[in-house]
């Protein structure tokens, strides 16, 4: 038995963050019916990325535009005990879908609208993608340049990720009071609410915020990265690694007040060694240190391929552990289907 054996979810969405917020909680033994328009989702045109997103889930097509589909979405929604829907606000009403309406046929449901920059507010309406929400949040620094096709998409993946809780959430409370939720969650609001909780940036020293902490070019063209903070024991075991033993010493305090002069140290002598010399010698004497890896680096690693990331998914229990393996649906696979019997 999973974490979630028994809860009932409606996808509606498409793309990447509600699919992926319905696939963590599939994971972690939801059953989750996807919903897609006739066609199928888009996404399905980039097959090894729409299967990743759709793990554990069944699909069934509904055309919502017409009355046989808003019929079965009303018949399927009843039984529900959460309907997840991506679309621009206003659009999910036009289709018979909005959160009162289905509601109104089941008062305990849990509603999650994941959509840009929420339901009202000046920017509602404006459409837009990852990297707009992230300008309008203060998540890209002030020098930034266009994003690659392989950068991680932060506003959509950390969008899914707080639907996710908050579905979770607001199934405990409807479970107990049996009157469920409607969650208006804006991407943008996730990064603005991240974002609030760190210093404003001043200007840009081309350094850490402390000596230690950063990335550092090795002598091979790649980069590690080392995450010394206050901690004394990590920058002296991070100084004996790099053979700059005369500075292991400096208490925080005064290396707050030399951060060019000691990250300068930090960065020659990293710069003297290979990535994979420079992993190992740090690694070896207890120094927080990581290698910049790569999209084909980080699937081959051994830690996680241990851990059974891809395939099990992020989260890890011990007594009802989430569901293994799993393969996405192809489009109204399980037509005439209806919600699974648990118990």
């Amino acid at each position: 038995m999973a974490p979630l054996d028994g809860l009932r979810v409606l996808d509606l969405t498409m793309w990447r963050p509600g699919p992926y917020a319905t696939q963590l909680l599939a994971q972690l033994g939801a059953d989750v019916i996807k919903v897609e328009p006739p066609g199928g989702e888009p996404m399905r045109m980039f097959r090894d990325h729409f299967d990743v997103l759709n793990r554990n889930k069944r699909s069934v097509v509904l055309d919502l535009k017409s009355a046989d589909g808003r019929a079965e979405l009303a018949r399927l929604a009843a039984d529900a005990e959460v309907v997840v829907e991506g679309f621009r606000p206003g659009v999910a009403d036009r289709l018979g879908a909005g959160h009162e309406a289905l509601r109104a046929l089941n008062p305990r449901l849990v509603y999650c609208s994941i959509s840009g920059y929420g339901a009202d507010g000046p920017l509602a309406d404006v459409p837009g993608h990852d990297i707009n929400y992230r300008a309008y949040a203060a998540a890209l620094p002030p020098d930034a340049v266009s994003p690659e096709a392989d950068d991680l998409p932060l506003a959509d993946m950390a969008a899914a990720t707080m639907a996710a809780f908050a579905i979770t959430a607001a199934v405990l409370a409807a479970r107990a009071t049996g009157i469920g939720d409607r969650i208006d969650l804006g991407m943008a609001d996730v990064l603005a609410h991240w974002t609030g909780t760190v210093p404003a940036a001043t200007r840009s020293s081309g350094a850490g915020p402390v000596p230690g902490y950063g990335v550092y070019p090795t002598r091979d063209g790649r980069k590690i990265t080392l995450g010394v903070v206050s901690e004394e024991r990590l920058w002296a075991a991070t100084c004996r690694a790099l053979g700059i033993e005369e500075h292991a010493g400096v208490p925080f305090a005064e290396r707050l007040g030399r951060i060019a002069e000691l990250d300068g140290a930090v960065s020659a002598a990293v710069a003297k060694l290979t990535r994979d010399e420079a992993v190992e010698r740090l690694t070896a004497a207890g120094a927080p240190v990581a290698p910049l890896l790569s999209h084909a680096e980080m699937l081959a690693l051994d830690h996680f391929a241990h851990r059974k990331v891809q395939e099990e998914g992020p989260v890890r229990t011990t007594v009802h552990p989430p569901v293994k393996g799993g393969a996405a649906p192809e489009a109204d696979e399980h037509r005439g289907e209806t919600w699974r019997l648990t118990g």
